[in-house]
């Protein structure tokens, strides 16, 4: 067994924050491998994967529910559109407001390709047991709800 280094906070505090970074490079580089056996980017997936759960929204607030900057959300609704996985709809109350509608082969598309890829996740995560799950998501949720100052 792998004997555990002792470091002062500061040392602890980069150790941490490399191995992370690095946890979540691996992490992100598995799931975008699989999202591209679908011929699809994260983004797109992410969008469609919002439709799929969440039924239509608002084109201007898909970016922030996906982390997207609003610029880039055009280029990728453009994207999904040609791919005929998604659709404009104008808002009968508002001709302001455009909704992102999925497709019926986009339904159709995230019917299949869903649960494999919940599989796939799942796989990844298969590293650690339920308890360590938990633990590791409240500890995530510590750090990323902190307040900056």
């Amino acid at each position: 067994m792998e004997q555990e280094k002792v470091f002062d906070e500061t040392s602890l505090a980069l150790k941490l924050f490399i191995v992370l970074s690095r946890a979540n490079r691996t992490i992100a580089d598995l799931v975008e491998q699989d999202i591209k056996r679908y011929n699809l980017n994260p983004t797109e997936f992410a969008v469609l994967e919002l439709l799929f759960h969440k039924g239509d929204q608002p084109i201007q607030h898909i970016g922030k529910k996906v982390l997207l900057a609003s610029g880039s959300i055009t280029y990728v609704v453009d994207k999904l559109e040609k791919k005929q996985l998604i659709q404009r709809v104008n808002c009968p109350k508002d001709r302001r407001v455009t909704y992102a509608s999925l497709t019926e082969s986009g339904t159709n598309l995230m019917k299949e390709v869903f649960p494999k890829h919940e599989e796939e996740i799942k796989r990844i995560f298969s590293a650690l047991d339920q308890d360590e799950k938990q633990v590791m998501i409240r500890m995530l949720k510590k750090l990323g709800l902190q307040e900056l100052n």
